[in-house]
């Protein structure tokens, strides 16, 4: 078990006052802060300790998924870090990448605050180019009530965001690799066996950096290894970083829908069903991506339908109402038409989902769900991001933009150290990334868990409950605007 301790008061430098984050009881362990006060020094106090400086990095990023290779672009493209030698290790080959005619079943939903981080690495142009669908409206409903809620910006030409596939993304950040090529170098097929760490001080026979050791048997050194590595992350197991995690028996089942007629499609919808959410993301006018989560069974009994059966069941999740309650419907309806007398401006149209006509040819696939967090995102010289340091269920399409959050704020504070004259794998600023990036995903995660386990259950108090806070919050724009000012983050 582990429990959340009491959060701490202390004192930074000038005088401000900060709060630590919630940590868990029994399992933060010596962050490695140096006795001898060396600890903090530049990076060229140590520097001359190292028998082979061309192997050492400043930087080595360890993953190079989405997350992994956006760390690495946007280190490349600091201005503060320009001189550092960031190193990008990636276990599989380097893809050339071609626009296909049909849409990809791994896509993303990309919140506005990580649009901005790729635009401001210049992978956005690429994506805009390549291919990429907006959305400028979410809705929401229960399959149990009647309950709805709608997201959208006050003017609804605004995106709330945009549905990528994975490979779009992909291809957008390595082409502003190649541009930063003199600063970042990216190793392909190179997988890290073995990782060697420093000691918290340093004696004279100690080394003071990571050592990596590749498959190849090829040795690496680095002040600061950043892992991107995954939710079953080497780097977060072998630093002895202990996570909490649960699986939710859950599978998301994964497709390419066509459209039974092109429409404007630009809204995202969501229906959550008693055996877990259904979402439909616009990838075009006439196509959309299926991600629904269900159990394991029912999710391999989708997958074993033929396309027709297929089509007809996600139909039938969208519209049908055979989990509706008469009782529950008529407290509802009761309470909607007291909100709408209290708020008449809180109330949103009902828009209907579009019917779906057919699957895409080999789309069709299904991937297990849970929940993870890493309790501790950094040590002396180390960093973990992204799904290394926390995984997230997928209803709420927040996984790669919390991990773009990561690469943003890890690098906002590198860039200060650097600007400094510190060391970049001092613990100092790595202790400041993970306590502002805890403090946004702790409650992300929380909610996100809360959520998928309320709407789980069809028991009558349950329903109720949440049926009269979807149409509370529903009624209320200022919280939709802070619901949605925080995702978007």
């Amino acid at each position: 078990m582990y429990f959340l301790t009491g959060v701490r008061l202390g004192v930074c430098g000038g005088g401000r006052r900060c709060v630590s984050v919630p940590c868990f009881r029994g399992v933060r362990s010596l962050r490695g802060f140096s006795s001898s006060g060396n600890e903090e020094g530049t990076s060229e106090g140590t520097a001359a300790a190292s028998s082979n400086t061309d192997s050492v990095y400043d930087v080595i990023v360890s993953g190079g998924g989405m997350v992994g290779t956006a760390m690495a672009c946007s280190l490349g493209f600091d201005p503060n870090l320009q001189g550092k030698k960031i190193l990008l290790l990636e276990a599989g080959n380097k893809k050339e990448f071609e626009v296909p005619e049909s849409y990809s079943t791994r896509v993303s939903s990309i919140n506005p605050g990580s649009a901005t981080l790729l635009s401001g690495i210049g992978a956005w142009d690429h994506i805009l180019n390549m291919r990429c669908k907006p959305f400028n409206r979410m809705q929401v409903w229960d399959a149990c009530s009647d309950a709805m809620i709608t997201f959208d910006k006050e003017n609804l030409e605004d995106e709330m965001g945009y549905v990528v596939e994975n490979d779009v993304v992909m291809a957008a950040l390595t082409k502003q690799l190649d541009a930063v090529s003199d600063q970042v170098k990216v190793q392909y097929r190179s997988r890290a066996v073995r990782y060697t760490w420093p000691l918290p001080y340093q004696t004279a026979e100690s080394n003071p950096w990571v050592q990596v050791e590749l498959a190849s048997g090829q040795q690496l050194q680095t002040k600061l290894l950043i892992g991107a590595d995954g939710p079953n992350s080497t780097v977060r197991k072998a630093a002895g970083m202990q996570t909490v995690q649960w699986n939710y028996e859950q599978s998301a089942v994964v497709a390419v829908l066509h459209l039974s007629e092109p429409t404007e499609n630009n809204v995202a919808w969501q229906r959550f069903l008693p055996t877990g959410p259904i979402a439909l993301l616009p990838l075009s006018d006439s196509a959309s991506s299926l991600v629904w989560s269900t159990t394991h069974q029912h999710a391999m009994d989708l997958l074993a339908l033929d396309d027709e059966s297929f089509v007809d069941a996600i139909n039938s999740a969208f519209w049908s109402n055979e989990n509706h309650s008469e009782l529950i419907h008529t407290a509802g309806t009761v309470f909607r038409s007291a909100l709408s007398l209290l708020m008449p401006s809180g109330t949103s149209p009902r828009q209907l989902p579009p019917s779906v006509s057919r699957v895409g040819p080999k789309s069709k696939a299904m991937f297990p769900l849970g929940l993870g967090h890493a309790s501790e995102y950094i040590r002396y010289r180390v960093a973990l991001i992204g799904d290394a340091a926390h995984r997230v269920h997928p209803l709420a399409g927040q996984g790669v933009n919390l991990g773009f959050g990561d690469v943003a704020c890890l690098t906002r504070h590198l860039s200060q150290a650097a600007f400094d004259g510190r060391d970049l794998g001092a613990t100092r600023h790595l202790l400041e990334y993970e306590t502002e990036r805890q403090r946004h995903n702790l409650p992300m995660m929380a909610a996100i868990d809360i959520l998928k386990r309320l709407y789980s259950t069809k028991m009558a108090p349950f329903v109720l409950l949440r049926t009269l806070g979807l149409q509370a919050t529903s009624a209320v724009p200022p919280l939709k605007e802070q619901i949605m000012a925080f995702a978007s983050k």
